[in-house]
Parts: structure tokens; sequence; C-alpha cells
């Protein structure tokens, strides 16, 4: 069965997931709307925690109920310091995202890692986005963060007025950054943080979250293998056009992604065409790649999906240790597409044999060879606790365990956020 037949078959088998997304507005000082922040409510995300960056980054803006993103207001996301670095920022454009970003965990706060952090920090950054940070940041020990900030967020339920009013005045002076009041409860104290220089306010004084159900419609996994097909042979703008005519779902997904916040586009999108030429080859195969980990097979477990995305993840941040940044990309595409038969349930070599991949990856995914072979390998020492097979391939790779362990970890919190 060819890959184009396979889509048309299985077109139907889309399966819609019950999305729960709650916000909450950021007013200024006349209560007019300045943006929101967004929570993922979920099924499978009821405990709430703050790495929810980049499952609400893909899901929300993909998929999320359009009352969410009316009027395209300020989007402040809740991140994770490991997330930050995930290659799915570069899915959207800066404009209209704010990324809230926690102090760092008692056991991390050292000058070492809060200088590593730093940097990445810079990356992101530099690529456009706003900051929003809590007031730990201005601390002593994150000053070198401070030029980051757009947003120092403080929590008026844990401070009284003499304490808000110094934290108010350090911040004028060390950072150009605005001050947004949140938990506001009260008139009482929204006139108090108003008077000693607060621009923004968030709070149940204005309004409660507001929970906002919606539906995504993951298509068929063969429709998104034929377009990962597509994108990795270059084919034309007309030829992917195709490929969206024929799948409702997955054109839905693309249409609904192109014309989210996260793009900021003064205009929506309506044909294809334009959504692919926007969306660029590398921007869209990394869309397809990670729809795929999160459209399951029928009766597939989320845990394979989950899984490929640690491997993919890990893969990644190990080669870019070693090789150069085409080779890092194919990494992640070897990490990701070695459990494709059993989330597609055909062997490996049939499900490959429908997708055009540079010879690396094939190599590696079907022989253990080639450049990306031995980065599997240690990859699925790692999942396994192969302690043997770990230390001779870290030996064979010029790796210490440090670097491999650290990748290993950030994997992990970024696979959290990718499925939940």
């Amino acid at each position: 069965m060819t890959a184009q037949t396979a889509t048309k078959s299985k077109t139907t088998a889309a399966t819609p997931d019950v999305m729960a997304i709650a916000r909450q507005p950021i007013v200024d000082a006349k209560h007019a709307i300045f943006g929101y922040e967004l929570f993922d409510r979920s099924h499978q995300n009821q405990d709430y925690s703050a790495a929810s960056d980049a499952a609400l980054l893909f899901n929300l803006l993909s998929n999320a109920d359009s009352e969410v993103l009316n009027g395209r207001n300020v989007m402040f996301i809740n991140c994770t310091h490991q997330t930050l670095s995930g290659s799915h920022l570069t899915l959207i454009e800066p404009e209209n995202v704010v990324l809230e970003v926690p102090a760092l965990p008692d056991h991390q706060a050292d000058a070492e890692d809060i200088d590593t952090y730093r940097q990445t920090l810079d990356a992101v950054h530099k690529r456009g986005f706003r900051l929003a940070f809590d007031a730990s940041v201005l601390e002593p020990a994150y000053a070198n963060w401070l030029s980051f900030a757009s947003f120092i967020k403080v929590d008026l339920t844990r401070l009284n007025a003499d304490q808000l009013a110094t934290l108010v005045h350090r911040t004028k002076q060390a950072t150009s950054a605005q001050l947004v009041a949140e938990k506001v409860e009260t008139a009482e104290q929204f006139e108090l943080a108003k008077r000693l220089g607060c621009r923004l306010f968030q709070g149940y004084w204005f309004a409660k979250p507001v929970l906002i159900h919606g539906q995504a419609v993951r298509p068929a996994q063969a429709a998104i293998i034929e377009l990962i097909n597509l994108v990795r042979k270059q084919a034309s703008t007309a030829e992917l056009e195709e490929v969206f005519k024929r799948d409702a779902t997955l054109s839905y997904n693309l249409l609904r992604f192109i014309n989210s916040a996260g793009f900021g586009l003064s205009c929506e999108v309506t044909s294809f065409r334009h959504a692919v030429m926007l969306l660029g080859l590398k921007k869209l195969f990394r869309w397809a790649a990670l729809l795929m980990t999160t459209s399951q097979a029928s009766g597939g477990s989320p845990a394979v999906g989950h899984v490929a995305i640690v491997r993919g993840r890990l893969m990644e941040l190990l080669a870019a240790e070693m090789l150069p940044q085409e080779e890092c990309d194919n990494a992640f595409v070897v990490g990701i597409f070695s459990l494709l038969d059993t989330m597609i349930g055909q062997p490996l070599a049939q499900v490959l044999a429908t997708i055009s991949l540079p010879q690396s990856v094939t190599d590696a995914l079907l022989h253990g060879t080639g450049l990306l072979g031995p980065l599997l390998k240690l990859t699925l020492a790692c999942e396994q606790v192969d302690d043997a097979a770990f230390a001779d391939l870290t030996t064979e790779l010029q790796l210490t365990s440090h670097q491999v362990n650290w990748a290993h970890l950030q994997a992990l919190a970024w696979a959290e956020t990718i499925t939940k």
C-alpha cells in the first residue's frame, strides 16, 4: 500500500481530543485588557504545573477554540528552563507571546547553573521573545538575568505595603521591565499597587480564569507520513498543497496553526499554498513531526509517543555536542522515528520505505550503523539503564557521562511538556 493510498483509506481515522484552556486577563490601570495568561486544563493535565510551554504552544495555537485567541492579545505562557532550548519555539513568531520563566530550584541556584541558563535566556531573547520573571529575579544572584526582563510579576499575597514599595523601588532602579501585580483580590490592593507604580494587574478582583473547551482534531498518521515524505524530498509547493487538499484534518490543523496568534499575521490565511509558502520546508517538517507524535494510532498508547520524543530530543542534544546542525536535525528524526513500527503497527523497514529520508537516518534506524547509529544505541542504553553499553558508547563517542546524563534530564523534561 502506498503512502497516498493509506492516507485516503485512513482519513476517517482521525480522532478528536477534548481540550480545556483556562485564560485569565492581564489588564492595565484602566482595566483594559493587555493580554491573557493561559493555563492547560486538559484531562491529561488536571494537576497543572509550570511546565506547560511546548504542549500549550503547539496544541493551543494549533487547535484551541478561537475565543481563546480572540483579538490576538499578548499571551503569557509558563515555561521551564529546559524547554526554552527546545526547537519547538522556532515554530512561532515571538511578537504576541511572553514566556514566563521561573527562578531555579534551590538545588540548581548556584552561580554556574544561573550563568548556564542565562545563555539560554539570551538566545531566546535574541529571537525576539519577551520574558517575564517573578520578583526573585531581583535577588543579587540573578543580576545577569535582569537585562532580559520585559515584565516582573509580583505576588501581592506575599507582600505587605512596605515590602511592595521596596520591591517597586528596586525594580525601577535595576531594570526597565514593566511590573505586573498578580493575585489582586481587592480594590484596596489594586489602588495600592497602582499608586506604587505597577502598570499591569492580574487577579480574582478583575476576573477568575475562564475555562474554554475546544477540540484537537488529529489527522491519520499515514497522512502525516506522506507529508514528511514530500518535505524531505523538497517537493514543490503544488505537490504539498495536494496533500492538504486530500486530507481535511491535516489541512484543518495547518490552517489553525498558521492563523494562530503565535504567527502574528495581520490577515487570515485561507489558502493551503499560501500557508505552505509562509511556513517553509524546515518549519513544515518540524510541525509535522510534532503533530505525528501527538497523533496516536487507533488503540495506541500515548506512552509510545512520549518515549519517541525523549529519544528524539536526547539524540538532538547529544548530536549538538559533536555534529553539524544538519545532522542534529537528522538525529532528532532518528529518535522520533525509532518507534514508528509500534506507533503505526507495521514493520519499521516497511514504514521507512514510504518516507524519503537521508541515508544516515535510514542506516541508524534499520542497521544501527553510520554516523547516527551509535547515538541511537546510546539513547537506548540510557532508556534501558544498560550501564555496560552506556560506558562503552560514551567512550566511543568521546562524550562524558555528565554530558549524556544532563542531556537525558533535559530530554525527559521537554518530553513531559510536549505530551501533556
